[in-house]
Protein backbone atom coordinates (compact mmCIF):
# COMPACT_ATOMS: atom_id res chain seq x y z
CA UNK A 1 0.00 0.00 0.00
CA UNK A 2 1.28 3.52 -0.82
CA UNK A 3 0.55 6.37 1.56
CA UNK A 4 0.02 9.63 -0.22
CA UNK A 5 2.68 12.01 0.14
CA UNK A 6 3.39 14.11 2.87
CA UNK A 7 4.24 17.85 2.91
CA UNK A 8 7.53 18.92 2.73
CA UNK A 9 9.17 19.07 5.95
CA UNK A 10 9.78 22.75 8.00
CA UNK A 11 12.83 24.57 6.76
CA UNK A 12 14.61 24.84 10.22
CA UNK A 13 14.13 20.92 10.43
CA UNK A 14 16.66 20.40 7.48
CA UNK A 15 19.05 17.44 8.03
CA UNK A 16 22.70 18.57 8.23
CA UNK A 17 24.02 15.01 7.76
CA UNK A 18 23.55 11.99 6.40
CA UNK A 19 22.75 10.89 10.48
CA UNK A 20 20.01 13.11 10.49
CA UNK A 21 18.46 12.34 7.39
CA UNK A 22 17.89 8.32 9.09
CA UNK A 23 16.49 10.13 12.05
CA UNK A 24 13.89 11.38 9.82
CA UNK A 25 13.21 8.82 7.25
CA UNK A 26 12.29 6.80 10.46
CA UNK A 27 10.11 9.81 12.00
CA UNK A 28 6.99 7.76 10.35
CA UNK A 29 9.14 3.87 10.57
CA UNK A 30 6.69 2.34 7.95
CA UNK A 31 5.92 4.98 5.20
CA UNK A 32 7.52 3.79 2.22
CA UNK A 33 10.96 5.91 1.49
CA UNK A 34 12.38 4.35 -1.45
CA UNK A 35 10.46 1.97 -4.17
CA UNK A 36 12.91 0.41 -6.80
CA UNK A 37 12.12 -0.51 -10.37
CA UNK A 38 14.38 -2.83 -11.91
CA UNK A 39 15.11 -4.21 -15.62
CA UNK A 40 13.13 -7.56 -14.96
CA UNK A 41 10.27 -5.64 -13.40
CA UNK A 42 11.65 -6.26 -10.20
CA UNK A 43 10.22 -4.00 -7.52
CA UNK A 44 11.52 -3.17 -4.29
CA UNK A 45 10.39 -1.06 -1.28
CA UNK A 46 11.83 0.33 1.35
CA UNK A 47 10.08 1.47 4.22
CA UNK A 48 12.46 4.36 6.34
CA UNK A 49 12.57 1.63 8.97
CA UNK A 50 13.89 -1.32 6.65
CA UNK A 51 16.19 1.53 4.70
CA UNK A 52 17.79 2.32 8.20
CA UNK A 53 18.06 -1.36 9.22
CA UNK A 54 20.16 -1.66 5.48
CA UNK A 55 22.25 1.26 5.99
CA UNK A 56 23.05 0.59 9.82
CA UNK A 57 24.17 -3.10 8.98
CA UNK A 58 26.02 -2.12 6.54
CA UNK A 59 27.91 0.71 7.95
CA UNK A 60 28.83 -2.00 10.83
CA UNK A 61 30.40 -4.06 8.01
CA UNK A 62 32.35 -1.00 6.72
CA UNK A 63 33.76 0.02 10.68
CA UNK A 64 34.14 -3.51 11.85
CA UNK A 65 35.74 -5.28 8.78
CA UNK A 66 37.59 -1.76 6.94
CA UNK A 67 37.86 0.62 10.13
CA UNK A 68 36.30 3.02 7.56
CA UNK A 69 35.90 6.64 8.82
CA UNK A 70 36.41 10.27 8.34
CA UNK A 71 39.07 10.22 4.88
CA UNK A 72 38.63 7.54 4.23
CA UNK A 73 37.60 6.70 -0.06
CA UNK A 74 34.95 4.24 -0.98
CA UNK A 75 34.75 3.34 -4.71
CA UNK A 76 31.14 2.99 -5.73
CA UNK A 77 30.91 1.02 -8.80
CA UNK A 78 27.78 -0.22 -9.15
CA UNK A 79 24.96 1.24 -11.41
CA UNK A 80 21.78 3.52 -10.64
CA UNK A 81 20.41 1.23 -8.02
CA UNK A 82 19.04 0.75 -4.44
CA UNK A 83 21.61 -1.22 -3.00
CA UNK A 84 24.20 1.94 -4.51
CA UNK A 85 22.03 4.10 -2.18
CA UNK A 86 22.10 1.99 1.04
CA UNK A 87 25.83 1.82 0.56
CA UNK A 88 26.86 5.67 -0.19
CA UNK A 89 24.60 6.45 3.17
CA UNK A 90 26.73 3.83 4.96
CA UNK A 91 29.49 5.64 3.69
CA UNK A 92 28.66 8.74 4.51
CA UNK A 93 27.28 8.02 7.87
CA UNK A 94 30.95 7.39 9.01
CA UNK A 95 31.58 10.35 7.66
CA UNK A 96 34.13 8.46 3.94
CA UNK A 97 34.32 9.83 0.55
CA UNK A 98 32.58 7.66 -1.65
CA UNK A 99 34.18 8.41 -5.17
CA UNK A 100 32.26 7.75 -8.16
CA UNK A 101 34.35 6.14 -11.21
CA UNK A 102 33.44 7.51 -14.60
CA UNK A 103 33.24 4.97 -16.47
CA UNK A 104 32.00 1.22 -15.25
CA UNK A 105 33.35 -0.77 -18.10
CA UNK A 106 36.82 0.52 -18.11
CA UNK A 107 36.89 0.86 -13.84
CA UNK A 108 40.61 0.28 -13.03
CA UNK A 109 40.74 2.97 -10.28
CA UNK A 110 39.27 6.11 -8.50
CA UNK A 111 39.29 9.53 -10.12
CA UNK A 112 42.95 9.72 -10.04
CA UNK A 113 43.50 11.95 -6.61
CA UNK A 114 43.72 9.23 -4.82
CA UNK A 115 44.06 5.09 -4.09
CA UNK A 116 40.99 4.04 -3.33
CA UNK A 117 40.94 2.02 0.74
CA UNK A 118 37.90 0.40 -0.67
CA UNK A 119 36.07 -0.78 -3.39
CA UNK A 120 32.35 -1.86 -4.07
CA UNK A 121 31.20 -2.88 -7.16
CA UNK A 122 29.51 -5.63 -9.27
CA UNK A 123 32.25 -6.48 -11.18
CA UNK A 124 35.17 -7.99 -9.04
CA UNK A 125 37.02 -9.52 -11.77
CA UNK A 126 37.10 -5.69 -12.78
CA UNK A 127 40.04 -5.21 -9.11
CA UNK A 128 42.17 -8.20 -9.46
CA UNK A 129 45.16 -6.78 -7.99
CA UNK A 130 43.69 -3.73 -6.35
CA UNK A 131 44.76 -2.77 -3.15
CA UNK A 132 41.70 -2.04 -1.75
CA UNK A 133 39.58 -3.95 0.06
CA UNK A 134 36.94 -5.34 -2.05
CA UNK A 135 33.33 -5.92 -1.61
CA UNK A 136 31.57 -7.90 -4.40
CA UNK A 137 27.68 -6.63 -4.29
CA UNK A 138 25.21 -8.58 -6.03
CA UNK A 139 21.88 -6.87 -7.25
CA UNK A 140 19.20 -9.29 -7.30
CA UNK A 141 16.88 -8.35 -3.97
CA UNK A 142 16.87 -12.29 -2.91
CA UNK A 143 20.29 -12.99 -3.51
CA UNK A 144 22.16 -15.07 -0.73
CA UNK A 145 25.11 -14.70 -2.55
CA UNK A 146 27.38 -13.59 -4.74
CA UNK A 147 27.26 -15.40 -8.55
CA UNK A 148 30.29 -15.71 -9.68
CA UNK A 149 33.91 -16.23 -8.56
CA UNK A 150 35.66 -13.72 -6.15
CA UNK A 151 39.23 -12.65 -6.15
CA UNK A 152 41.38 -13.53 -2.97
CA UNK A 153 40.19 -11.94 0.28
CA UNK A 154 36.99 -10.21 -1.88
CA UNK A 155 33.51 -9.74 0.77
CA UNK A 156 30.70 -11.44 -0.53
CA UNK A 157 28.22 -8.18 0.20
CA UNK A 158 25.10 -10.65 0.22
CA UNK A 159 26.53 -12.76 3.17
CA UNK A 160 28.02 -10.80 4.94
CA UNK A 161 25.99 -7.11 5.58
CA UNK A 162 23.21 -10.08 6.91
CA UNK A 163 25.74 -10.95 9.74
CA UNK A 164 26.22 -7.22 11.37
CA UNK A 165 23.69 -5.65 13.37
CA UNK A 166 20.64 -3.92 12.94
CA UNK A 167 21.85 -0.82 15.21
CA UNK A 168 25.19 1.22 14.99
CA UNK A 169 27.12 -0.17 17.56
CA UNK A 170 29.98 2.89 16.43
CA UNK A 171 30.57 4.80 13.85
CA UNK A 172 33.01 8.28 13.89
CA UNK A 173 31.59 11.63 14.07
CA UNK A 174 31.50 13.23 10.35
CA UNK A 175 33.73 16.21 9.61
CA UNK A 176 31.64 18.54 7.67
CA UNK A 177 34.67 20.06 5.66
CA UNK A 178 35.93 17.15 4.29
CA UNK A 179 35.17 15.41 0.70
CA UNK A 180 31.91 13.64 0.94
CA UNK A 181 31.08 12.69 -2.78
CA UNK A 182 33.46 12.65 -5.51
CA UNK A 183 32.86 12.51 -8.83
CA UNK A 184 34.60 13.47 -12.15
CA UNK A 185 33.53 16.91 -12.56
CA UNK A 186 31.99 17.63 -9.21
CA UNK A 187 32.60 17.44 -5.54
CA UNK A 188 30.23 17.72 -2.84
CA UNK A 189 31.19 18.10 0.80
CA UNK A 190 29.42 17.12 3.61
CA UNK A 191 28.52 20.43 4.60
CA UNK A 192 26.35 20.56 1.31
CA UNK A 193 25.78 16.65 0.37
CA UNK A 194 22.17 16.83 2.27
CA UNK A 195 20.14 20.10 0.60
CA UNK A 196 16.18 20.47 0.70
CA UNK A 197 14.57 19.91 -2.71
CA UNK A 198 10.95 19.11 -3.36
CA UNK A 199 8.88 16.76 -1.22
CA UNK A 200 6.24 14.64 -2.03
CA UNK A 201 6.92 11.18 -4.23
CA UNK A 202 8.99 12.02 -6.28
CA UNK A 203 9.71 9.65 -9.52
CA UNK A 204 13.36 9.71 -10.50
CA UNK A 205 14.70 8.05 -13.76
CA UNK A 206 18.20 8.72 -14.42
CA UNK A 207 18.90 10.40 -17.69
CA UNK A 208 22.41 10.71 -18.96
CA UNK A 209 23.20 14.56 -19.99
CA UNK A 210 25.41 14.91 -23.19
CA UNK A 211 29.02 16.36 -22.13
CA UNK A 212 28.26 15.47 -18.86
CA UNK A 213 31.24 13.69 -16.98
CA UNK A 214 29.66 12.70 -14.12
CA UNK A 215 27.83 8.94 -13.71
CA UNK A 216 23.96 9.05 -13.40
CA UNK A 217 24.57 8.25 -10.04
CA UNK A 218 25.89 11.17 -9.05
CA UNK A 219 22.50 13.23 -9.98
CA UNK A 220 20.51 10.38 -8.08
CA UNK A 221 22.62 10.28 -5.10
CA UNK A 222 22.08 13.96 -4.74
CA UNK A 223 18.63 14.18 -6.00
CA UNK A 224 17.49 11.44 -3.24
CA UNK A 225 19.21 13.23 -0.26
CA UNK A 226 17.58 16.38 -1.54
CA UNK A 227 14.06 14.59 -1.73
CA UNK A 228 14.32 12.40 1.54
CA UNK A 229 15.57 16.06 3.52
CA UNK A 230 12.19 17.43 2.77
CA UNK A 231 10.24 14.79 4.39
CA UNK A 232 9.83 13.06 0.63
CA UNK A 233 9.91 9.44 -0.95
CA UNK A 234 11.39 8.31 -3.53
CA UNK A 235 10.25 6.09 -6.73
CA UNK A 236 13.42 5.23 -8.73
CA UNK A 237 13.94 3.55 -11.72
CA UNK A 238 16.67 1.59 -13.66
CA UNK A 239 18.16 3.55 -16.55
CA UNK A 240 16.50 0.62 -18.75
CA UNK A 241 13.01 1.16 -17.46
CA UNK A 242 13.75 5.06 -17.60
CA UNK A 243 14.04 4.53 -21.27
CA UNK A 244 11.27 2.25 -21.78
CA UNK A 245 9.22 4.66 -19.60
CA UNK A 246 10.38 7.99 -21.94
CA UNK A 247 8.94 5.73 -25.18
CA UNK A 248 6.04 4.89 -23.45
CA UNK A 249 4.05 7.90 -21.94
CA UNK A 250 0.56 5.25 -21.24
CA UNK A 251 3.21 3.22 -19.38
CA UNK A 252 4.54 6.42 -17.60
CA UNK A 253 0.84 7.70 -16.77
CA UNK A 254 0.12 4.12 -14.88
CA UNK A 255 3.36 4.00 -12.84
CA UNK A 256 2.54 7.45 -11.68
CA UNK A 257 -0.89 6.77 -11.16
CA UNK A 258 -0.25 3.45 -9.14
CA UNK A 259 2.78 5.17 -6.72
CA UNK A 260 1.24 8.45 -6.56
CA UNK A 261 4.49 9.86 -7.60
CA UNK A 262 5.35 13.05 -9.42
CA UNK A 263 8.06 13.10 -11.97
CA UNK A 264 11.14 15.05 -11.13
Amino acid sequence: MVTAPHPPAPRDDRPAHVADLLRLVTRDPGRPRLTWYGDDGERVELSGAVLENWVNKTTNLLVEEFDAGPGTRVVLDLPVHWRAIVWALAAWRVGATVVLVAAADDATADDGTAPPDVVVTTHPDRWRGTRAELVAVALPALARRFDGDLPGGAIDAASAVMTYGDRVGWAPAVEPGLEALSAPSSSWDHAHLVERSAGGRQLLAPTPHPGDENPPTASILVRVLATWAADGSVVLVSPTTATALDSDPERLRRLLAQEQATPS
